[in-house]
């Protein structure tokens, strides 16, 4: 049975015209440069700790803490560009405007989401087994439609990641941190690592860093959905 085209289709250009830059997302200059060489010792952290184990003391964020703002493009779009992490306007390299006031079609803002509800947040590689946790998120998206699931792929190919979405039937957002500065504020050391927080954004519980089982899964899941019944937005 074929599996359903997810609804954020990528959307049709010329193929001649060069792929449209959101006014705020950031470029690959200076700056982003040494961010995506940071980005590529994350991955290959990533790699290695998937296999070997996570060193002792990786944490990621702390429960209470409240999601670092960013905002990305989605995976299927045109849309090209860096992270925008700014928290205040004009922050130099970060970015020249809030990443939480950055919205639009092609873009994923984790403070668009957490504005609706409880957010579940997996940043990942599409490599190996790491990208498991994304078909399992997936099957409780139904389950818990009060839930807003989304995921980040660090760093990789942007074609491959497509063919991903397509392949797993994917309907959440997935966004490209192309340079690595998503995992590097989210602390990234495992792969995946899942983020569950309150709807407003503070993390409720410790961060998965791991592949979960699919009922490990749904029970952390569940018991964000119930903690955050009356959780205030502020």
């Amino acid at each position: 049975m074929s599996r359903p085209e997810p609804p954020y289709r990528r959307e049709k250009r010329d193929p001649r015209a060069p792929a449209p830059v959101h006014p705020a997302l950031r470029s690959s200059h200076h700056y982003g440069r040494w961010v995506g060489l940071l980005g590529v010792v994350i991955v290959v952290s990533l790699v290695l700790n998937t296999i070997f184990g996570a060193p002792t003391g990786s944490r990621a964020l702390a429960p209470g803490v409240h999601l670092p703002p960013f905002a990305v493009p989605l995976v299927p779009g045109s849309l090209e560009g860096d992270a925008d992490v700014a928290t205040r306007t004009d922050q130099g390299e970060a970015g020249r405007v809030p990443a939480c006031s950055e919205r639009g079609s092609q873009i994923l803002n984790i403070c668009e989401l957490y504005e609706r509800g409880p957010v579940v947040l997996a940043l990942f590689v599409n490599s190996g087994s790491c990208r498991g946790v994304l078909s399992e998120m997936q099957s409780l998206s139904a389950t818990f439609p009060g839930v807003s699931f989304a995921a980040i792929s660090i760093k990789g190919d942007r074609a491959g990641l497509r063919r991903l979405l397509r392949a797993e039937g994917l309907t959440f957002p997935v966004g490209f941190d192309r340079d690595g500065a998503v995992a590097a504020l989210f602390r990234v050391a495992t792969c995946p690592q899942v983020d569950f927080a309150y709807p407003g954004g503070v993390i409720q519980q410790q961060a998965l860093l791991r592949t979960p089982s699919a009922a490990e899964l749904e029970r952390r899941v569940a018991e964000l959905a119930g903690a955050s019944r009356g959780h205030g937005t502020g």
